[in-house]
């Protein structure tokens, strides 16, 4: 398993010339820290830069505060400016120092192998910062190749959808070549699709008769028709027959006198 070793370098800088406020606060920041309260300790660090903006201490001190509030791009502006000021590698070194930490922490490998390294040219002996900077070129390396792979990953899936996706492409057009070779022989192409959709005869005509059948509203029935044709020809017979019955009573009826 590898560990990181992180160091976060508490060095006595190069006194410049400063005030005694500045002096003041910075003394009072580096108390808070050992109480690690680091947000208190940000505050005197601040105040000593509003100062003298360009103090390397004041800057490094309020880097280390951010960093351990996990204010890492913050931090690494401190480092980065502790470093500019800096006019001796020993302050120098322990600014890009803390610089990579901060990007491995970010899993910024490359930039922390670049911070390592810069280190170690202010001081090649630090041991701390070569066993970082290995790990960092070890952790980059792996990164690197997991990034390839998954490149490669990618590529194969790409490639592989395309060529599911032209044999599919390939397929419908053999399937459209055959039917038109069989409408070209006269041939009706295979499509069971169609097959269901053709119309039956048998039962076209029995809807048809079932429409001649059905009758429209207010229309009679062929048997009510009949039947009241029967009961028109049953009236009519009736009335004939009394009729017919009248004029046989009105017929005079010649009998023989016997006297």
């Amino acid at each position: 398993m590898k560990i990181l070793y992180i160091l976060l370098i508490l060095t006595s800088f190069s006194m410049f010339s400063q005030s005694p406020k500045i002096n003041n606060h910075l003394y009072d920041g580096n108390e808070k820290v050992k109480k690690e309260d680091f947000l208190g300790a940000e505050v005197n660090y601040r105040l000593a830069l509003s100062k003298q903006s360009e103090s390397p201490k004041a800057l490094f001190n309020l880097g280390n505060t951010q960093y351990q509030t996990k204010a890492f791009d913050e931090a690494a502006q401190q480092f980065y400016r502790t470093h500019k000021f800096s006019e001796n590698k020993t302050d120098k070194h322990a600014a890009l120092h803390n610089m990579g930490n901060v990007y491995m922490k970010q899993k910024e490998y490359q930039k922390a192998v670049e911070s390592y390294k810069s280190a170690l040219r202010n001081n090649p002996s630090d041991n701390e910062t070569r066993y970082n900077y290995a790990l960092a070129k070890s952790l980059l390396e792996d990164d690197n190749k997991d990034q390839k792979k998954n490149n490669q990953d990618k590529k194969n899936k790409d490639q592989k959808k395309n060529e599911d996706k032209n044999e599919k492409s390939s397929d419908q057009e053999k399937q459209d070549d055959d039917g038109d070779e069989k409408k070209n022989k006269g041939e009706e192409p295979n499509d069971d699709k169609n097959q269901d959709e053709k119309p039956n005869d048998t039962d076209d005509k029995s809807s048809k008769k079932k429409n001649s059948d059905a009758r429209k509203p207010g229309q009679l029935s062929k048997d009510q028709v009949k039947s009241l044709l029967e009961a028109m020809n049953n009236q009519e017979k009736k009335v004939q027959d009394k009729i017919n019955a009248k004029k046989v009573k009105g017929i005079p009826v010649k009998t023989k006198k016997d006297w």
